[in-house]
């Protein structure tokens, strides 16, 4: 078997997932820093993601994420909470694997809905729920990445699950590779 390279913790899964707020408690329990990247593309275009895609296209929020995350892997001790859709590029695929233990977040549809729904009502945007049918829409994003969110060395369903409980699940399996138990 192939050992997984510790260096960082990488979350990956769709928007609503919980991977910010997973990502938080992670790094906090294992002192290390958070990364997230939604925010420093935020802070680095200075617009929202949402924005950044409708006004300079998908292509080039594309390739600022690939260019910051090849800046963020270089740096070890993080939690990195990636964007939804950063392990669609094959180089990023490749990346995270090397770099640190890659845990994809699961959530069912409806979950992811209703959660994206709360957030919105706190003045968050979400493109996921623009459209007539939010739920389907979900659904088949949720179809075509499934295959690339394989790739990941741990999965954690986060259904009926708290933020705290999915934390405690990831540093615990960290912890386990990290004492040796890569099995």
């Amino acid at each position: 078997m192939q050992s997984i390279c510790l260096d960082n913790i990488i979350l990956v899964g769709l928007s609503g997932t919980g991977k910010s707020s997973v990502g938080e408690r992670v790094a906090l329990a294992l002192g290390w820093h958070l990364v997230d990247m939604d925010s420093m593309l935020e802070a680095q275009a200075g617009k929202s993601v949402s924005r950044i895609f409708a006004e300079d296209g998908e292509g080039v929020f594309r390739r600022m994420e690939k260019e910051l995350l090849e800046r963020i892997c270089r740096e070890n001790r993080q939690v990195i909470s990636t964007g939804g859709g950063v392990v669609v590029d094959a180089g990023n695929r490749s990346m995270v694997l090397e770099r640190g233990l890659v845990v994809c977040l699961e959530a069912s549809p409806e979950t992811i809905c209703q959660r994206l729904s709360d957030e919105g009502e706190s003045g968050t945007e979400r493109p996921l729920l623009s459209g007539p049918d939010p739920l389907e829409r979900i659904r088949s994003l949720k179809a075509k990445r499934q295959g690339f969110y394989s790739i990941a060395h741990h999965t954690v369903d986060t259904e009926g699950l708290t933020i705290d409980e999915v934390a405690s699940v990831i540093v615990g399996r960290y912890r386990e590779l990290a004492s040796g138990d890569q099995g």
